[in-house]
């Protein structure tokens, strides 16, 4: 190494010395790991992280706009590795890049690089946000609130201020006092989706930190501002699609929106609160005739009352407020039936009226069945679950709609006295139809309407024959045949369907997948992708732009020898998991695993982007192991082929019943003299 170092500088008009060289592909800085070098790298000689500081810092104090401009952007590039963030904030380089956004002196490329170097280096965790002065804090505010600022500073001064918010509660106050709403919703409504990922995230970030009464407070503003229609006509309604991390922001606004509910959602009904029993006579006012209920006695009238709540569907009809003590769904439910009742007061009247008069035990009780569907709707839609890290899953419909849960009552519960009457059904089947229901409510919602009415055209089709029809399809499609013959041919094919897996598994690790580098401290848009060789022999990987979907493996800077892997770790046994312990969710701890190699200190770890990655590629590596898979991908998939082909093998065998076993072989014959002997003479 010292004989080739010198040379290879000499060769290229270069001067450096041993301990200002480093490789993309060993970590550490000058030569300290130089026995990591194994035979076969490829290195790069570079300058030394120390003197490229150096460099950099000298440069953009330059007097020359050109040479600090290209200090400026180089510094944005470099800033991501850690050791040069060390070394360039160890010389003050960040208190430069400060007084620079603070002087604000510069045109707006010079700023946009500034701002993304500081950005960079702020990430590494070296520094601590709250050392930024209140001048610092405004400028960047500043850069966010004005109409005229270049849309770079703006995407990268939102993110400054994500971090800002999730780092303290000073900064987080500071913040809020600094940055108006009225501008953030504006940024909802520009055409550049990189700046509405940025507000959304900085909005979502000052929504989470804020305390209970000034969450309350922007939310009032919010909605007196219209955000959601905003949101609905800007952002779902657009003829661009709503990228992930988009998605993941949508998700922790329905979800921390919903969560308003979940107060009433576990506070039971108070049978001495004037108040909640005076919503309770309205329903049953609002159902039935009460003309001649003032001139009866106090005992005719609570008979009359009694009997009224009976047929309105109260299991308690005598005390009608027991029926909503149990909690959830406690006084949402009641709630949700006042809500239905002086909204829709015809369909209210229709629904009572028509099954109070029923006498063939068929009616349909109100009461319980919307204290049921309530906690059903409250289950759908995650009412009382805090937003993970990770989840995307929201409903078009939350951001058209002002009271979701509400009007998806209305809607649910005409449809279920709908189901009731196509099932038949009697009280006895009250927890069936409940289950139709919530099966008709979640494959709706599945399909992702944008609106109400189109939910309720989708949920009205949907009836109980047509359940009946797609729960016939999904049985058929997991049917199995157990009879012995076919189990045994089942076991014969097992181990062909396996090798086609793995195949299958290692081909998908030759493709290569990107990762997510999720930090606890803020959502990070920081990717990194991971492939096998072809020869299934190295694995490599390394840092990648967003927009580089399927990188060469010639780009990937570092690589470990699947020879050297000793082993694979799964959930809370992987180290990074071990690290944050208690700091991750149950979503996090199901996509995490990790290789170890060389010796047990040594690990890569991952977090796969989604729980089929993460069940391809432990699967993948367990076959690079010569383990066996384990995932309940590889046993569904295995599951579907064996089903496919037996049924194509079976195919000539259709409505011929296969025996349990197989027939008996008769004895042979007492002789052979029935055989016909064929002679050539006979031709």
């Amino acid at each position: 190494m010292c004989a080739v170092v010198p040379s290879s500088c000499a060769l290229g008009g270069l001067w450096m010395s041993e301990a200002q060289i480093s490789s993309m592909y060993v970590s550490g800085p000058g030569g300290q790991n130089r026995l990591d070098i194994k035979n076969g790298c490829i290195l790069r000689l570079t300058k030394a992280p120390g003197r490229s500081a150096d460099d950099l810092y000298k440069g953009i104090q330059s007097s020359d706009g050109g040479v600090r401009c290209d200090s400026l952007k180089e510094l944005a590039s470099v800033s991501r590795d850690v050791t040069f963030a060390q070394e360039f904030i160890s010389r003050d380089g960040h208190v430069l890049l400060v007084k620079i956004v603070e002087d604000s002196n510069e045109n707006n490329q010079i700023m946009t690089h500034t701002l993304t170097g500081f950005m960079e280096l702020m990430d590494h965790g070296i520094v601590s946000w709250e050392n930024l002065s209140a001048v610092f804090i405004k400028k960047i505010a500043g850069f966010v609130n004005s109409k005229s600022t270049d849309e770079s500073m703006q995407q990268v001064s939102l993110d400054i201020l994500e971090s800002m918010v999730l780092s303290s509660c000073k900064l987080f106050l500071q913040v809020k006092q600094e940055v108006t709403m009225e501008r953030l919703i504006a940024h909802l409504q520009v055409a550049n989706q990189q700046i509405q990922t940025k507000a959304m995230a900085l909005l979502m970030a000052l929504l989470q930190t804020a305390e209970d009464a000034d969450r309350q407070e922007m939310f009032a503003f919010l909605n007196k501002k219209n955000l959601r229609q905003y949101i609905y006509k800007n952002i779902i309604l657009s003829s661009s699609p709503v990228q992930d991390e988009m998605a993941h922001y949508l998700y922790v606004l329905q979800s921390v929106t919903l969560n308003h509910l979940e107060a009433r959602m576990r506070t039971p009904l108070d049978c001495y609160s004037q108040d909640q029993r005076d919503i309770l006579h309205r329903l049953r006012q609002a159902a039935f005739e009460t003309e001649s209920e003032n001139n009866l006695n106090h005992e005719r009238r609570r008979s009359l009352c009694a009997k009224e709540f009976k047929k309105l569907g109260f299991s308690n009809n005598s005390n009608p407020g027991q029926d909503l003590v149990r909690t959830p769904p406690g006084l949402l439910a009641l709630d949700t039936m006042y809500y239905f009742a002086s909204g829709y007061p015809d369909a209210y009247s229709r629904f009572v009226l028509e099954n109070s008069s029923r006498e063939d035990k068929h009616e349909c009780p109100f009461a319980r069945s919307s204290i049921q569907l309530t906690l059903i709707l409250c289950e759908i839609l995650r009412i009382g679950e805090s937003p993970s890290e990770t989840g995307s899953n929201y409903h078009p419909i939350f951001f058209s709609q002002d009271q979701l849960l509400e009007e998806l009552f209305c809607v649910s519960i005409q449809l279920l006295n709908k189901t009731w009457k196509e099932m038949r059904a009697t009280q006895e089947d009250f927890d069936k139809v409940m289950q139709v229901v919530k099966e008709q409510i979640t494959r709706t919602l599945s399909s992702k309407p944008t609106s109400l009415e189109l939910f309720k055209n989708k949920v009205n089709a949907l009836n109980y024959s047509e359940i009946l029809k797609l729960r016939q399809t999904e049985r058929l499609h997991q049917e199995e045949t157990l009879a012995p013959p076919v189990l045994e041919l089942k076991e014969r094919l097992k181990p062909e369907l396996l090798e086609l897996i793995r195949q299958q598994r290692l081909n998908r690790l030759c493709q290569g997948t990107m990762f997510r580098k999720i930090s606890s401290r803020r959502r990070q848009d920081k990717l990194w992708y991971c492939r096998l060789s072809p020869n299934h022999k190295m694995l490599h990987y390394g840092d990648v732009d967003e927009e580089a979907e399927n990188p060469a493996i010639e780009t990937l800077q570092e690589k470990i020898p699947v020879a050297d892997i000793k082993g694979l770790l799964t959930g809370k046994d992987c180290p990074h998991m071990k690290e944050n312990k208690g700091k991750q969710t149950k979503e996090v701890l199901d996509l995490a695993f990790s290789i170890t190699y060389d010796v047990e200190e040594y690990s890569l770890n991952f977090i796969a982007p989604s729980r089929t990655d993460f069940c391809l590629w432990t699967d993948g590596l367990s076959v690079l192991l010569g383990r066996d898979m384990s995932s309940e991908s590889m046993r569904s998939e295995l599951e579907i082929l064996l089903s496919m082909e037996i049924k194509l093998r079976l195919l000539d065998l259709e409505n011929v019943p296969i025996p349990d076993s197989a027939p008996a072989i008769p004895k042979p014959p007492s002789n052979y003299n029935f055989c016909y002997e064929f002679n050539q003479t006979e031709q």
